[in-house]
């Protein structure tokens, strides 16, 4: 059944007399028609730097308050007395050659170029593949009328025996076009259970940093705070990921800036040479100490880039180029800066591990920088949560998803969309999570699962784009291919054995 055109702009009748397949939605093309919006290479500098403040604090704030939980899920049963060195600067060289493989060379340099029309996410990467080739599952490959739509970019015609056989070969079976659409659901799955996790330990992580202060607090009211906080989050959302992105980006704005600050004071005030950490063999070393509870610790590691699928996710709440302007200059910097003065402060207090974040900051600037950890773990959750509004947006036009309502929150930017059933059923989920739970450690086993799954699917979509329609070098795909399916398969079989661990001590189990 064809869905009606409330606004009556009809789709003109193609050469054969169809009527013109319509990739956007109605209000979607009314959006598009607004002046300079329509291509995001027309965008003026001041747009830019507006979208890139405001991705500030929407797409970052689950990145940028990681620095919370890192070390403390790393180091679960404490640092070892005799081998403090070792252990802080391993961990710490792991967490800078994470970030920097993983949100600034894997998503920064190659994912964001993979949005389809500027929008991101594993669905928009599985629909500029359908649109390459003739792989979609639900009946039809993409209408010859579509690039006449002003949004779409031209998909280059594949050329190449090699790329051709491949494309043969993908076209002709049906198995392939049923794997692909499963992979792409299963990202999106990861997504939304990022999306529900996010905000539970994030704010649980902040909320419970009054603890270093009032030592008598009980966990259980740490767990209702958490719970009042998530509510007013989820309320929040109806206004639309551009007012909420303007109430946000102040306040995270002002925390990258003041761990950038507390990181370089740490690295001056307790241990100048954790800088070593930038040379790779700590982290040979980390292993060789530590061996398999070193394996194991990389569930903990990779909490550091908790987040990062927001990066491609959000694109179409913004730009990849303002998403580029926000990260390699500010986001990335403060945050390796905010490692390193942890890392510097546990050199000296390894005992202080389960609280490294709070201890770490200086005594006269405590009180406003928990309030600051509040506000920017609330806002953290901003994040993955209007990534799983545009993801759905996604999957339910392409017949995946239940139809859902969407409001589309902004006439200026057609991307920007809010959906009131996912959003209560976050904060439904969101809540139970917290209450049954109560701790951030198997939420962060779990929240682990769902990011490098999330990451992985990422990984093996854009191969394939590169392969199939960017056409790159055959000897860079498989360079990129190998280096991250290594790197997330390492980090989800840490995380898997780390989760089953916790899981176990939770139910009691032997």
């Amino acid at each position: 059944m064809e869905e009606s055109d409330p606004t009556g702009d009809e789709a003109p009748p193609s050469r054969s007399g169809e009527r013109t397949l319509s990739r956007y939605d109605s209000l979607e093309r009314i959006a598009s028609k607004v002046s300079g919006l329509a291509n995001v290479k027309v965008m003026t500098t001041a747009l830019l730097l507006r979208l890139a403040f405001q991705s500030i604090g929407v797409v970052y704030g689950d990145l940028g308050t990681s620095p919370l939980y890192v070390f403390s899920s790393t180091f679960p049963n404490g640092i070892d007395p005799q081998h403090v060195e070792a252990n802080v600067l391993g961990v710490l060289s792991l967490i800078i050659y994470t970030l920097t493989l993983s949100p600034l060379l894997k998503y920064v340099l190659v994912v964001l170029q993979a949005s389809d029309n500027n929008e991101g996410g594993t669905f928009a990467v599985y629909t500029l593949l359908c649109r390459s080739i003739n792989v979609g599952v639900f009946g039809r490959k993409a209408h010859p009328d579509d690039r006449a739509l002003s949004g779409y970019d031209v998909v280059p015609r594949i050329t190449g025996r090699f790329r051709e056989g491949i494309r043969n070969f993908m076209e002709g079976r049906k198995a392939v076009h049923m794997i692909l659409l499963l992979v792409t659901l299963l990202g999106t799955c990861m997504v939304i259970g990022d999306g529900t996790l996010t905000p539970a330990i994030s704010v649980i992580s902040a909320v419970q940093g009054i603890q270093v202060q009032v030592s008598s607090l009980e966990q259980n009211v740490i767990v209702a705070i958490s719970v009042v906080i998530l509510v007013l989050l989820f309320n929040l959302q109806r206004f639309g990921t551009d007012k909420v992105g303007f109430m946000f980006a102040p306040v995270l704005t002002v925390w990258f800036v003041a761990i950038g600050v507390i990181g370089l004071y740490n690295i001056g005030a307790h241990d100048l040479s954790v800088l070593r950490a930038f040379n790779p063999k700590f982290i040979l070393d980390y292993f060789l100490l530590r061996k398999l509870d070193g394996f194991i610790s990389l569930g903990g590691v990779v909490l550091c880039i908790t987040g990062t699928e927001a990066m491609f996710a959000d694109v179409g709440h913004f730009s990849a180029r303002s998403i580029q302007i926000a990260f390699v200059p500010f986001v990335y910097p403060t945050l390796l800066l905010a490692y390193c003065g942890q890392a510097a402060y546990l050199m000296k207090h390894p005992e202080d591990v389960a609280n490294a974040f709070y201890k770490s900051v200086p005594a006269p600037v405590y009180w406003p920088m928990f309030v600051v950890a509040v506000l920017s773990a609330i806002i953290a959750s901003q994040a993955m949560i209007s990534a799983v509004f545009q993801i759905i947006k996604q999957s339910q036009a392409m017949s995946c998803f239940p139809r859902v309502k969407v409001v589309h929150t902004s006439k200026r930017f057609p991307g920007q969309v809010y959906i009131p059933e996912m959003n209560w059923f976050l904060m439904l989920a969101c809540v139970v999570i917290t209450i049954i739970f109560k701790n951030t450690t198997t939420i962060g086993n779990a929240y682990g699962i769902c990011v490098v799954s999330v990451m992985s699917v990422t990984t093996f979509l854009t191969a394939i784009i590169m392969l199939l329609v960017w056409k790159t070098n055959i000897l860079l795909i498989l360079a990129y291919f190998a280096i991250y399916a290594t790197l997330e398969l390492t980090y989800f079989s840490s995380v898997l054995v780390k989760f089953t661990e916790a899981f176990c001590e939770f139910v009691e189990w032997d």
